[in-house]
């Protein structure tokens, strides 16, 4: 019985990370770069993710770039005049020791002039570039999903 239950456990292993990745440069983790699908006729689309800085200095991301756009930029989300805002912003910093958390609400990256729609339906994934001061280039790969992660999910109701 007990080997069943091992076998069974090795064979489910791999189901529970087919959604979980994670990228590194330099001291900087990406992990789970991801989209929510949209609307076929959706004017852009907007990558969300979590950045953690394992060194001992800071970094900044200075920009992004995705095929699949014309522009990309990086946004947050600003409360004015008891209104929510999102505006462009010229980089995001990565405390060091910390992380920058790219969700709906707060930080994220805006891919404007969309050139390939193709990758925006649920389980697709698409390229997206990322520039950091110190750490240089490292291009991701985000999954499109139909709902937010469930570990954004908690992030999205606390704002």
């Amino acid at each position: 019985m007990l080997n069943k239950l091992i076998v069974l456990a090795v064979l489910l292993l791999p189901a529970c990370f087919a959604n979980a990745h994670e990228y590194k440069v330099g001291e900087l983790e990406i992990a789970h770069p991801w989209s929510q699908e949209l609307p076929p006729n959706a004017p852009t689309v907007a990558a969300y993710f979590v950045i953690h800085n394992k060194g001992k200095t800071a970094d900044r991301l200075l920009s992004v770039g995705s095929p699949i756009s014309g522009k990309a930029e990086l946004h947050e989300h600003v409360m004015q005049n008891d209104l929510m805002k999102m505006q462009p912003v010229p980089s995001v910093e990565i405390p060091a020791g910390g992380e920058a958390t790219f969700a709906p609400m707060a930080y994220h990256v805006m891919l404007l002039e969309l050139k390939d729609r193709s990758l925006l339906s649920d389980g697709k994934r698409f390229p997206l570039t990322m520039h950091f001061e110190k750490s240089g280039d490292v291009t991701v790969e985000v999954s499109v999903q139909k709902k937010a992660p469930d570990s954004m999910q908690a992030h999205m109701h606390a704002q």
